[in-house]
């Protein structure tokens, strides 16, 4: 889908020095032939735009050369492959975002946090897609996960602690993420939840007696079969209750 062409010798350089392009320690140079008329941030940008606009699939490197004016060879001189590019993508979008300020308790702290991964997840859900450690290597990643360290100051845990109640709170909010996910009949669901309870009441009968009591319950207090809101602030509740069990542990 977007491999580099075998024959192709103006390499770019390493991921790591792709990712710190901007440093004053970074190696300049490194192409062969004439200077691009786009720089590797632009070719980045513009992969994003097509993501938020279409979905991942359509970051190829045949649309990115059609969008930036050159040709496709000349988006190999800024990355070696799709799957840098995703990475350079993704530490973009965590540079990008607004970081929360740590005022008040770790759970108002906490909870700012996982809001602000939230908000970030839903404007750019392909970010939901990229699932590579390389990440971890990026200026973006890297600041992002020393400001959101902080905010578990209040809590009496170790480095390797700290760590894993960091990844226990993010993993949750990429499923809430995942959850919000716009399904094909979302629309639909408030108008068939009313017109179809009646209907689906007869078929069950007796059966499934807990399900159709806490279905119903559910049902009337959400208007639909199930609601992320509502799902996020219990989930998000349980995760700080569990952190702060975690950390009287220690």
């Amino acid at each position: 889908m977007f491999p580099p062409p075998q024959n192709w010798r103006s390499m770019p350089r390493e991921l790591v020095d792709l990712l710190w392009r901007d440093h004053p320690a970074a190696p300049r140079g490194g192409t062969r032939g004439p200077r691009s008329r786009v720089t590797t941030g632009a070719v980045v940008e513009a992969a994003s735009a097509l993501a938020d606009a279409e979905g991942l699939p359509a970051v190829t490197v045949r649309r990115l050369g059609e969008t930036l004016g050159i040709s496709t060879m000349s988006v190999y001189t800024h990355v070696n492959s799709r799957d840098d590019l995703l990475v350079l993508m993704a530490d973009a979008a965590w540079a990008a975002m607004p970081l929360p300020d740590h005022t008040g308790g770790w759970r108002a702290c906490v909870r700012r946090v996982a809001e602000a991964n939230l908000a970030l997840l839903v404007e750019h859900p392909w970010l939901l897609e990229i699932d590579d450690d390389r990440t971890a290597f990026g200026p973006g990643t890297i600041a992002k996960y020393d400001h959101e360290l902080r905010a578990l100051d209040g809590l009496d845990l170790d480095d390797v602690a700290r760590d894993a109640a960091l990844t226990f709170v993010l993993d949750f909010v990429r499923g809430a993420a995942r959850a919000r996910r716009r399904a094909p009949h979302a629309d639909e669901m408030p108008e068939l939840w009313a017109r179809w309870s009646a209907p689906l009441a007869r078929y069950l009968g007796d059966a499934h007696p807990v399900a159709q009591r806490v279905g119903a319950a559910a049902g009337e207090a959400m208007n639909a079969p199930s609601s992320p809101a509502h799902a996020w602030r219990f989930g998000l509740d349980r995760v700080l209750d569990a952190l702060e069990a975690a950390a009287g542990r220690t």
